[in-house]
């Protein structure tokens, strides 16, 4: 199948944090390609990917990226796709300084940001967003929500189950 959404991350030392986004997609049969590409290292090929990724029938870029984090700003500002960054922690600020890289886009360029390593929410909010124009999308999301509601139903019948002896 042709992919709707791209992952695209800083460095493959990036990808213990982004297979989660993938896996979310996988699991919700959301067709994805995933490439590594670096605003510093390759910024020719990162400005090329983003002019195309419309032509090519993308349509959320999931962008992951550490310390200086410019991959997803670089992305944003050279395409019309929502764009979702995903700050990873790797420097010796543990992330808060690609955090406040990715939240602080000018206006005009926004980048929905996640939580630090949050790649899971990220292709969470990519499902969200194509599931606007898409009713099977939607429909298994809306099981998904219905299961993560049913674990915490479970859990706290288990917990009504278990005898706690309090001690003061």
């Amino acid at each position: 199948m042709k992919p709707i959404v791209s992952i695209i991350m800083g460095s493959t030392s990036d990808l213990p944090v982004m297979e989660k986004a993938a896996a979310f997609l996988n699991d919700m049969q959301v067709p994805f390609e995933m490439n590594a590409l670096s605003a510093h290292r390759t910024p020719a090929e990162v400005e090329k990917f983003a002019k195309e990724a419309a032509g090519r029938g993308l349509k959320v870029i999931i962008a992951g990226a550490g310390m200086a984090a410019a991959l997803p700003g670089v992305i944003a500002a050279n395409t019309t796709l929502p764009v979702i960054g995903i700050p990873i922690k790797g420097s010796v600020l543990d992330g808060v300084d690609a955090l406040y890289s990715i939240l602080q886009m000018p206006p005009g360029i926004p980048v929905a940001t996640v939580a630090i390593n949050g790649a899971m929410n990220a292709a969470i909010l990519a499902v969200q967003m194509l599931a606007l124009s898409d009713e099977a999308l939607a429909q298994k999301f809306a099981a998904y929500k219905e299961g993560l509601k049913n674990k915490i139903v479970k859990a706290n019948q288990d917990l009504k189950e278990v005898k706690y002896e309090y001690k003061c």
